[in-house]
Parts: C-alpha cells; structure tokens; sequence
C-alpha cells in the first residue's frame, strides 16, 4: 500500500503542476468558426472505427458498455461501429478516407499522429472545439495527465485525445513461482534475473518461464521499441532522419531475446492464443505484455492460479524505459453537425467515468490520474486489484512509442518487426539481420529535396 500511496501521490503532483492552459493544437482562433452544440432535435449518426470492439478479450465488452451509456444520454447521437483489428486499422482507414468514406471518429495508434494528420486529415482540435471549452475538458473534475495528453500533438496542434493507453508489464503466475522454489514478493527485475528464474521454472515445474509478446499480429513494435530503449538503443534518431533499429541497442534486446528462446524456456513461435495455450492457461511462469490484457488474465485465472503483475525488468544497471502502447481518437469527419457529435463521444469516452471504466474492466491506464484516490471511481477498486501499481508507477519513466515519418512508415515498420521476428524465433544472426534490414528501410524514409 505504501507503493501505491506513492504512486498515486506522485501522479497527482504532475496533475497539480499542469500549467493554468494547455492550448489545443494552436493557440489562435480559428476564422471560420465552431460547429455548434447539437440540440436535441437534431439527430445524427456518426461512424466510430475502433479496434477493442474487434476482438474479444481486449476490452469488446466495456467499449460497447461505454458507448451505449453514451447513447443513453444523447439519444439524438447514434453510434455505428466499424470494427477493425489493430494491425489493420491505419490501412483500413487509409483505404476508407481515399474512398471518400472515413470514419467520423477513429481510434488511431498514437505513433502514427504524422500520418493521421498528414495523410488522413484529421481535424486540428482547435478548428472543432473553442478554448475556452477545451480547457474546462481538459482540467474537468480531474484533469488529464499532461504526459499523456501530449502523445497526439504534432507541430504545436493537438490532432487527438489519447484514449486507451498502457506500459509493458510483467504479469506472473504466482502459483509457479511457489511450485519452482520462487519467492513470489521478489519478481525479476532485470532481464538476466528472468533467464535464471525461467530455468528453475523449468527445470522444476516443466512449464516454459517466460512469453515477451512484442512480436506477432497486434504487437505492432511498441513493446519491442520498450526493449530497445531499455538497452541504450533507439529506432529512430531524435532528429527523426535516420533510422538505427541495426544498432548496438537493438542488437542487444534481441540477441537477450533469441538467448531465452534458445534455451528452452521461452516459445520457440509466437502465441496467438494467450488465454487458451499460454500464459493465461497457467502454462508459462511469466508474460511481457500490455495491461489491456489485464481483464481477461483474470478471467483465465479465476479460481485457479493467483496472477500478479511488476514493472518491466531492466538490462542489468541500465534503466528501463517502458514505452506507450495504445491509440488515440480522431475527427475525420468533413462534417459539421458529425464532428460536434464525435467530440461529444470524445469527451465521454475520456471523462472520469469513462476511464474509470477503461482501467477497471480493460486494464487501460486512466489518463486522469487524480481519480485513483476517488471512491466514486476507482479507489476501492485499486485497493482490491493492486495489479494496476507497477503501471501507474512506470508512468514517470514513460518514453513515447516513436513513429517512422513519410508515408511509408508502416512498410518500415513492418520491416524492422519481420526482422525482430526472424530473429528471435528463427536463430537468425541479430546483427547482421537487422542491419541489412535497417539498410533496405532506410531506402523508404523520406529525403531531403
């Protein structure tokens, strides 16, 4: 408990801190003006692309909640989905916004931003919704952590609200830790640390010690850009000009995890049913994941085995850097009547209720912080699920997830995690396979004129 007082009250010291405005993407008016408040006799219908409602067990079911609530209290707003998976959804939408159909709102990958605003031409907030509004969301009851808030900026313009959001965390099963001689209050914190604990897993259970999901279909590379920077590397240079995913650091977090794959303890091919052949069955000792997979772990593990959580563990005296995963939404709608609608359904999606329900039935972290002391929302909760402590704590070590600039960032992207991939589950030499991987990249960032 100590821990999480700690936590919390470092949170709601960067609340306090938050400068009196925090300007939407620019700070001049727009001339064209505001699409007005809807009133109730006008009725519209406003298309909502999100990638929760896809899939079960990455928060389908609180989405829905949320958004019928929404509906409940704007009956003259009706919500369609467009479900699509996460791997698919910048493409999908790409494809929809060239067709001349996008998404009034979308829920967009925070690392793509450039290219939401650039290709996808989403609407600056600040052509949407007047200051004076703005600001009064954004402080609310409990205002949103300025962290957080600034992942969908780009240029100075606020193009998007973060909206489900997470660190990597280390989930464990407690109940093998005690079965392999481990002392389940003393989790690994460095990498070397899991290799060991991963053998004496087993070596006395049988079961496999460790699963790093950072590769395979919705992993996109947050959780392995988390890894790299954890290891002194980067993807991408601060400049955003030249790629270095074929450097030191990168070549060190994938050689460490090629070592655990080799050795037997980790999975020799990615898990694509974590809950029914993995981690959530009760068959691997620990799992390297998003928190947004929080909800359905606890499902798994119900009456049967006790699931636990860390922070992400470290290259040995090296820090660790978690990364951000997650997406924000954005108005792309051309529309002014749909896009006072989305920024209504924004608003809901992000109020304290809303997180309070993202963080409590998903495992999202809430992006108002403040309402973890809140016993309306979710402070008695927290008491009875310490599981969200090492994510809200690994919130003041959070680097952002880093997106590849120009229009072929997600062939980039794409190429760097096939490398990873052939890497790590297929023996190939790190160095080598990144660095040639990182050379055919680079043909497809864009250059100077």
């Amino acid at each position: 408990m100590k821990v999480f007082l700690a936590a919390v009250m470092a949170l709601l010291l960067i609340s306090a801190c938050m400068p009196a405005q925090i300007a939407p993407p620019a700070a001049t008016a727009v001339s064209q003006g505001f699409p007005p408040p809807l009133t109730a006799d006008q009725k519209v219908t406003i298309s909502f692309t999100n990638y929760n409602v896809a899939q079960a067990g990455i928060g389908k079911e609180a989405t829905e909640q949320l958004v019928n609530e929404f509906m409940q209290q704007h009956p003259n707003i009706d919500v369609q989905f467009r479900p699509v998976l996460s791997p698919d959804i910048t493409t999908k939408t790409q494809a929809e916004v060239v067709a001349g159909n996008p998404p009034d709102l979308a829920q967009l990958i925070m690392a793509d931003v450039e290219f939401v605003a650039h290709d996808l031409a989403a609407k600056p907030l600040n052509t949407i919704v007047p200051n004076d509004e703005f600001q009064a969301y954004v402080k609310g009851e409990y205002p949103l952590h300025p962290r957080g808030l600034k992942l969908a900026e780009l240029d100075g313009r606020l193009y998007g609200i973060p909206y489900v959001f997470s660190t990597p965390v280390l989930f464990y099963n407690a109940d093998i830790f005690r079965q392999a001689g481990l002392d389940p209050n003393a989790p690994p914190t460095t990498w070397e640390q899991v290799k060991s604990y991963s053998q004496q897993i087993k070596a006395r259970t049988g079961n496999l010690g460790i699963d790093i999901a950072c590769i395979g279909a919705g992993a996109a590379d947050w959780c392995w850009q988390a890894l790299v920077l954890s290891d002194g590397g980067r993807v991408l240079s601060e400049d955003r000009s030249t790629l270095m995913f074929g450097d030191e650091g990168s070549v060190g977090a994938a050689s460490m995890w090629q070592d655990l794959v080799q050795s037997g303890v980790h999975p020799s091919s990615i898990t694509t049913d974590f809950v029914g052949d993995g981690f959530g069955a009760g068959r691997i000792g620990m799992y390297l994941q998003t928190s947004a997979v929080q909800s359905a772990l606890l499902a798994a593990s119900s009456g049967k085995w006790e699931l636990r959580t860390a922070m992400m563990p470290s290259f040995g005296d090296k820090p660790a850097k978690p990364t951000n995963s997650g997406s924000a939404l954005f108005i792309l709608s051309n529309d002014p009547l749909k896009q006072r609608a989305a920024w209504e359904l924004m608003k809901f999606l992000t109020s304290e209720h809303g997180y309070t329900v993202i963080q409590s039935k998903i495992g999202y972290l809430p992006l108002r912080p403040g309402i973890v002391d809140d016993p309306r929302y979710l402070k008695d909760w927290v008491a009875q699920n310490p599981l969200v402590l090492p994510n809200l704590k690994q919130l003041d070590e959070l680097e952002p997830w880093v997106g590849f600039p120009g229009p072929n960032a997600a062939t980039i992207r794409t190429t760097m995690m096939k490398a990873v991939e052939t890497v790590v589950m297929g023996g190939a030499d790190a160095a080598s396979t990144l660095q040639d991987a990182q050379a055919r990249a680079s043909q497809m960032m864009p250059h100077p004129s």
